[in-house]
């Protein structure tokens, strides 16, 4: 199968490969649309089973950057990398600066950010050799709480549109996933009266977890099983297929993971059928790229969680347009993003137009 097979291949614009003997480095960044901006992304590092597997994660991460960048209505494109290997061995402050340089030699067409496995730390070593970053010590950092904030009030928007309310007081959510977006959005349901429980893939940091908030620690395997008000998907993505979404109760899904759906078109589907309201991830968690967005305009920590806050208008734009069509939300989040690239896309053939006329 060629690249341009490839079933996550949505007409990208570029993939580049990065490969640095010294250092161990193997990356892969996929630029997927920079109609309405520069492509900007994470960089997750992770031990992919195989060559593959990590290209279909880029593919797909970088396409929901640009859906993610445009529903909340940003001027930037969406991008994304990848950094092959497992973080506890291959970490290395000379890996960060060789793909800072590999970053670098894309001119901005490109700009990282952090994202799994990837920390503050690792990107002032990227720092050093590009400035086409964000998320460094000396900017806005972490863009966690930001994505978990969005989140938070994706959950309320999704509540209001359920149950004719957004209050939180004793709504039960039950969240995969005790990183760092899984435990900010932990601690803002706790300290809004939610019951939380919560899981992860190292049951240690799901207790610890829980015993700082409050919340009750259970098994990953099962959460989703949970009898709750709310699922909230905080981990890798591709969660929900044939094999999970059957086994939910909770009326609503609402979470911060990437690429929630295995396939968006079937198991957007399966949701509308058994009446699960689910908030599309890229809208829900695009929390953290409106800190990122900030960060390279000049970062305004308070305009920044505004507009995070504003993550609850386009869940309920989204859900309301979802009705009205009578389509899954993942199909009506889809139109909304695909009719702004069009409409960017005309405008661009119009100006080049011009030029030559």
């Amino acid at each position: 199968m060629t690249l341009f097979e490839h079933p996550s291949f949505a007409e990208h614009e570029q993939i580049a490969y990065c490969f640095d003997k010294e250092t161990g480095l193997k990356a892969i960044v996929a630029i997927h649309n920079t109609l309405l901006g520069p492509a900007l992304g994470g960089c997750r590092m992770w031990p992919y089973l195989n060559d593959e597997e990590a290209l279909t994660d880029v593919l797909r991460l970088s396409r929901g950057m640009t859906y993610k960048a445009a529903i909340t209505g940003l001027s930037l494109g969406g991008g994304k990398a990848v950094i092959l290997g497992d973080p506890a061995k291959i970490k290395s402050k000379q890996l960060f600066r060789s793909f800072g340089r590999f970053i670098d030699s894309l001119s901005g067409y490109y700009i990282t950010a952090e994202d799994v496995n990837i920390r503050v730390e690792d990107m002032d070593e990227i720092a050093k050799e590009t400035r086409y970053f964000t998320g460094g010590s000396k900017g806005a950092g972490d863009p966690s709480p930001m994505t978990a904030l969005g989140v938070f009030y994706g959950i309320k928007a999704c509540l209001e549109k359920h149950r004719g309310s957004s209050e939180l007081s004793q709504v039960r959510v039950a969240i995969e996933g005790s990183g760092n977006v899984g435990s900010y959005l932990c601690e803002l349901l706790r300290e809004a009266g939610a019951q939380v429980f919560v899981s992860d893939l190292f049951p240690e940091r799901a207790k610890k977890l829980a015993a700082r908030t409050g919340a009750t620690a259970v098994e990953t395997q099962t959460i989703h099983q949970r009898d709750v008000d709310v699922f909230a998907p905080c981990a890798l993505g591709g969660g929900l297929h044939e094999g999970t979404i059957p086994e939910i109760k909770a009326p609503i899904i609402a979470g911060g993971a990437n690429n929630q759906l295995l396939d968006e078109k079937v198991h957007g589907k399966m949701l509308q059928e058994r009446k699960i309201l689910y908030a599309p991830d890229y809208a829900i968690n695009a929390g953290g790229v409106v800190n990122c967005f900030q960060e390279l305009k000049g970062y305004d920590s308070e305009q920044a969680a505004e507009q995070a806050k504003n993550i609850y208008s386009t869940i309920l734009n989204i859900l309301e347009k979802s009705e009205e069509l009578g389509v899954p939300t993942i199909m009506a989040a889809n139109q909304i993003v695909e009719d702004k690239l069009a409409q960017a896309k005309a405008k661009l053939r119009e100006k080049k137009r011009h030029r030559l006329s």
